[in-house]
């Protein structure tokens, strides 16, 4: 295993969903007794992010074999990373299900799954959970089963869901509830774009450059002057796959709104949106080559922004191999600064210890 020279927890991997091995936990209503129905060869176990075909991408990334538990390990060793905690791939789409039903399903094999295909094959590769949004009180069980019985740290709430409503609404609140009672983060997780006004456009760099950022900035607006961390102060939150750049620019935005407005629009904050965001409640991931981030450190903090790799998304495996090395160079991040980044944020976020 590499050695780096700092530990490093990678705070978002991705696993890539094996469809044939996700069905048989889906049970007989979908799928029958031999667990393998003919529709599986047409259909997929979740709705299409937004319509862009993602195999380009894929291909670009040098895949040969489908990565597994077993390619992941074999990534940590060469990375020199002790753990990863895993989101999923296409089941970022999850949100967009329409069938109340059909998610609660979907979600409770694809967390047995993943459970165990990777988590009881090592301690070193953690999954988030899916959870039904679309039922809130069986999104609550579907949490602590996550949570108590599989292990797992964390949550994903869909950047992009069919409900209509953004993470600030009260219906949503016994989530955060159920996730302070368990002491388990949430996470919203950048990827699909509909409905977010990208559909004029007809390159997928200029999509894929907006689709990660813009619900993360919706979701984020929408539960501050909703009073989410007013009411939560215990919640955790990841924003993730958007880089940190864009939180100052927000903590400024949304303070001006709040200084003009907010009174009559944000009954529930006692305090400015950006004294809510640097509390302690709100987290973000960040790129090893951002050039903003020793801005986002003095405005934000170095507290509450975690490594993460993205693997095995988008790039040839030897490229990321050089994230850690280059992030540890940076001179213009203090050594403290990035031992939490790499693994003091991340495991404080996830109570890996």
């Amino acid at each position: 295993m590499r050695q780096n020279a700092y530990p490093v927890i990678d705070g978002d991997g991705h696993i890539m969903e094996n469809a044939s091995e996700i069905m048989p936990f889906l049970g007989e209503k979908y799928v029958g007794s031999d667990g393998q129905p003919a529709w599986a060869r047409m259909y997929s176990l979740f709705p299409s992010l937004d319509g862009w075909t993602r195999l380009s991408n894929m291909s670009s990334s040098g895949l040969r074999d489908y990565p597994d538990c077993d390619m992941w390990v074999s990534f940590l060793d060469d990375c020199g990373i002790d753990r990863t905690v895993v989101y999923p791939t296409a089941g970022l789409g999850f949100g967009l299900i329409q069938d109340p039903a059909y998610s609660v399903n979907i979600a409770h094999a694809y967390n047995t799954w993943l459970h165990e295909y990777y988590m009881k094959h090592t301690p070193r590769v953690l999954g988030v959970a899916l959870i039904p949004i679309h039922s809130i009180e069986d999104a609550v069980k579907e949490m602590r089963r996550a949570k108590e019985e599989l292990g797992m740290p964390a949550a994903v709430l869909p950047s992009v869901n069919s409900l209509g409503k953004g993470y600030g609404h009260e219906s949503f609140f016994p989530i955060y509830e159920e996730a302070c009672k368990l002491d388990m983060a949430l996470a919203i997780h950048g990827a699909p774009s509909r409905g977010l006004g990208f559909d004029y456009l007809d390159s997928f760099a200029e999509v894929h450059a907006l689709e990660h950022p813009i619900p993360l900035l919706i979701h984020l607006t929408n539960m501050v002057f909703q009073g989410v961390y007013e009411l939560f102060p215990d919640l955790r939150v990841a924003y993730l796959e958007a880089g940190a750049g864009w939180v100052p620019f927000m903590m400024d935005r949304m303070d001006e709104g709040y200084e003009r407005r907010g009174k009559k629009w944000a009954p529930r904050l006692k305090h400015s949106p950006s004294q809510y965001i640097k509390s302690g409640s709100v987290y973000v991931s960040v790129e090893s080559e951002e050039r903003t981030l020793p801005y986002v450190i003095e405005l934000f903090g170095e507290d509450h922004i975690f490594f993460a790799s993205d693997y095995p998304h988008e790039r040839p495996r030897q490229e990321y191999l050089k994230d850690i090395p280059e992030l540890c160079a940076r001179e213009d991040v203090s050594d403290t600064a990035k031992r939490k980044i790499l693994a003091d944020n991340a495991n404080r976020f996830y109570r890996l210890n």
